[in-house]
């Protein structure tokens, strides 16, 4: 049998299939079966920036009697117009914070408990919101590790690329601040100049980047002329978008490196690896094929590697990234070129 493990962000992995954070994250008996099928570490449910205002906004209208008192007291200041408004305003986000973050903390501790596996916990935001804040409560809970994950769509047509691409900077510098637990940053492609950002992002101190995140894809219904929203879940061909950024990074960044999206069978795991990626994340096929999936990645990357004779993962990863093969103009234009001129 091969050894499958892997150091990530300086943990201790089992293997390099790590669990992605999704709604299947969220209970405690998910996350046992996912440690007992072969997953290294498990990426919790995040807690999403747009969640502590909407906790904010269900306070000020429950049934509780102290949120009565203070929707009443909030909408005396509002239409007073008191200089006391912030104040309250803030009382009542603070509230919304701990409540939300209780929870969460909550099952943090639950989860560090009963697995052996690291787990890690994970913020989703859009903006430079008080993340610390959050950040140091769940490296208190226990959690091994932090996942931002950070998601600006250049749709404002009032922001540069830059002001955009500050946000993850910014994000990053305000959570370290206040934490020592390794953090990881879950990024998409809409960069102007991706491999320059994100090798600067790899120079902020953070242990991993998570390439790619998936966004949210609108369609329209043209049956019913309404908005919908389809492909949540990523097709077994979408590895290759990745694979070419990993391939490229590799060995160029002052961090690991985590392949994302399209990891829906045995095949895509040794291919990133051989890119270059530190471990790949998992969530689609999951939710396609069972938490069993997990041990059939696990049980086929361990066959390929007793049949290629490899003991350990270092003994291929990064075989096949850019700067290791003999032709790296493979992963860019040329080959592009040389292919496509045959079918036209």
């Amino acid at each position: 049998m091969a050894d499958l493990s892997t150091t990530y962000m300086g943990l201790k992995l089992k293997s390099p299939i790590i669990a992605g954070s999704s709604g299947l994250m969220n209970s405690l008996e998910n996350l046992k079966q996912f440690e007992n099928a072969g997953a290294g570490a498990v990426v919790l449910k995040s807690i999403f920036e747009e969640q502590i205002l909407l906790e904010t906004q269900k306070f000020i209208n429950s049934g509780d009697e102290n949120a009565k008192q203070w929707n009443n007291t909030f909408k005396g200041i509002v239409d007073s117009q008191s200089h006391y408004y912030e104040e309250a305003l803030d009382y009542i986000n603070n509230f919304a914070k701990e409540h939300t973050l209780d929870q969460y903390l909550a099952f943090i501790k639950e989860a560090k408990k009963n697995l052996r596996i690291p787990v890690i916990a994970s913020i989703h935001c859009v903006s430079k919101y008080d993340w610390s804040y959050f950040a140091r409560r769940i490296q208190d809970a226990g959690a091994d590790a932090l996942e931002l994950n950070v998601y600006v769509l250049p749709s404002d047509f009032n922001r540069t690329g830059t002001e955009n691409e500050q946000v993850y900077f910014d994000v990053i510098e305000e959570v370290k601040k206040q934490v020592t637990i390794p953090i990881s940053l879950k990024i998409g492609y809409y960069f102007s100049s991706l491999v320059n950002t994100v090798q600067k992002l790899s120079e902020t101190g953070v242990s991993a980047l998570v390439m790619f995140n998936r966004p949210y894809n609108p369609d329209i219904d043209i049956h019913n002329l309404k908005l919908t929203s389809n492909y949540l879940l990523s097709n077994p061909e979408e590895y290759a978008r990745t694979l070419r950024w990993v391939a490229i990074l590799s060995g160029k960044l002052k961090c690991d490196i985590a392949a994302s999206s399209g990891i829906h069978s045995f095949e895509p795991v040794v291919k990133q690896l051989l890119a270059g990626a530190t471990v790949v994340q998992v969530a689609s096929a999951i939710y396609l094929h069972g938490i069993d999936q997990v041990k059939q990645l696990v049980t086929g990357l361990n066959g390929w590697m007793d049949e290629n004779n490899f003991e350990r993962i270092s003994d291929f990863r990064g075989k096949l990234s850019q700067q290791n093969i003999e032709n790296p103009a493979a992963y860019e234009r040329v080959q592009f070129m040389k292919l496509y001129s045959k079918i036209e």
